[in-house]
Order: C-alpha cells, then structure tokens, then sequence
C-alpha cells in the first residue's frame, strides 16, 4: 500500500515539477526545439505538428508524438526541466525592473 502511495505522489510530484516546462514545451520555436540532444529537424517537425492538434498536457505526452522513443522523451524531459526555472527567474526580473523604471 505504501509504495502505491510513494508512486501516486511521485507522479504528481513530477508532473508538478514539469508545469512550467510544459508549456515551454508548446510553445519552442522549432531551432529552440533543435538544440535538445536528439532532436533533428524531422523530430522537430514532428513535436510541432502535433501540438497544433494537441497541446502537451504534461511532460510525459511527449511519448505519443510519432519517431519519440523513451531515450529522446528522456533527453527532451532533462532538456526542458534545466532551462525552465532559469527562463521563467529571468522573465520575473525583466518584468520587475520594468516596472520599477517606470
């Protein structure tokens, strides 16, 4: 019973975790999904084609997109889970110091 309640938890820890960078995720421009380690112009095209028609509703539905494997889904998960919280300080601090030069 413990370990159901370890993997509950652990699941939505991770997808918590992952919020952010999910919607990176539907919004990378197509060289911003290209820097990811594996990540070629056809995998690309392919994670952009898919989210016109679906929006990634968490990390792990990178899975369902056609030619992504665990390994990619795995270096897509790191690749995007590193740069998030980095993108998102900046963002708060440009927004802050507008403001407060205004």
């Amino acid at each position: 019973m413990m370990k159901k309640i370890l993997a509950v938890a652990l699941v939505f820890a991770t997808t918590f975790a992952f919020g952010m960078s999910v919607s990176e995720l539907n919004k990378a421009s197509k060289e911003e999904l290209m820097k990811i380690n594996g990540v070629g112009e056809k995998k690309a095209d392919a994670i952009i084609k898919y989210r016109k028609s679906e929006k990634f509703k968490s990390i792990e539905d990178v899975e369902k997109v056609k030619g992504v494997g665990p390994a990619l889904a795995k270096n897509i998960k790191n690749d995007v889970y590193k740069k998030a919280p980095t993108t998102k300080k900046t963002d708060k601090s440009k927004t802050k110091d507008s403001k407060d030069k205004k």
